[in-house]
């Protein structure tokens, strides 16, 4: 891989190379979909588990069903990026929103962005709205966490299982460098007491850039209630809520999300539009 610190149009897997908490660190990234840098501007955030190869072709399948640049990386501790150096805490979510997410947009020179998160990848651009919604286009959501629920624990603890049996591990390791590192700094934290009164619902309520948010029914992670509560913080918040649909709504109902997603970025463009004619 190339190590950068400029875009790219070409596509090709490249490095960001970033100083976060006093150290080095590079960061796994690929541009998909349009190659005019003129285009709205996608950023693609994974979950706990994920990284740039484990989002497979939606990012690019998404930004080039409506001419959108999308940037895929992977956080730190996943994929091809830098090990972690240290346990995740409590705050790693936040770390991410306001300290790692902001110093790669500005290395890269990416100017209000459209956020797209799954998951983890979900709560860290809430977070990130809710002190930059300024700063954005807007954000769509998928499986949002905004609080921890006894579900969610209980299907992180059978992810343990299922991991230390060996089939889960196995699906997990393509994608990432160092997947147990991966895995339990994902899980381990998640299961940590410390972590159980976790909640983001204050800062969400100050959100005020376009938000749509992605909820399947049958999620093991979350009920709807998470998607609820955004929608009752952040009334403007427009709502899709998939039937038969689990953890993961970007691949068990891809056509569905890119469409409605298409449909959101566009009007949310054509009234920033018209306020800015107004103004």
């Amino acid at each position: 891989m190339r190590s950068m610190t400029k875009p790219i149009a070409d596509h090709q897997p490249f490095f960001i190379d970033l100083v976060w908490g006093g150290q080095a660190i590079r960061l796994e990234a690929r541009w998909v979909g349009a190659t005019a840098t003129h285009a709205p501007t996608v950023v693609f955030l994974h979950e706990g588990l994920g990284s740039v190869s484990h989002w497979k072709n939606f990012p690019d399948e998404f930004c080039r069903a409506h001419g959108l640049r999308g940037l895929v990386f992977s956080r730190f501790g996943y994929g091809l990026s830098s090990a972690r150096t240290a346990p995740l805490t409590p705050d790693y979510l936040h770390q991410q929103a306001h300290e790692v997410l902001p110093a790669l947009l500005t290395q890269l020179d990416i100017v209000k962005p459209w956020l797209f998160g799954h998951s983890d990848g979900a709560s860290i651009a809430l977070l990130y709205a809710a002190r930059h919604s300024a700063d954005l286009s807007g954000l769509i959501v998928a499986a949002p966490h905004l609080y921890v629920e006894d579900c969610a624990l209980q299907a992180i603890a059978a992810a343990r299982e299922a991991y230390r049996d060996g089939a889960l591990r196995a699906r997990l390791a393509p994608y990432h460098a160092d997947v147990d590192a991966a895995f339990y700094g994902w899980n381990d934290i998640w299961l940590d007491p410390a972590f159980r009164d976790w909640n983001i619902n204050a800062d969400v309520a100050a959100i005020t850039a376009p938000l749509m948010a992605i909820q399947g029914e049958d999620d093991p992670y979350g009920t709807l209630d998470q998607v609820d509560t955004i929608a009752r913080l952040v009334p403007h918040t427009r709502l899709l809520v998939l039937p038969g649909c689990g953890h993961s709504p970007h691949r068990e109902r891809s056509a569905e999300v890119i469409a409605a997603g298409g449909l959101f970025i566009q009007a949310a463009g054509t009234t920033e539009k018209l306020n800015d004619e107004i103004s």
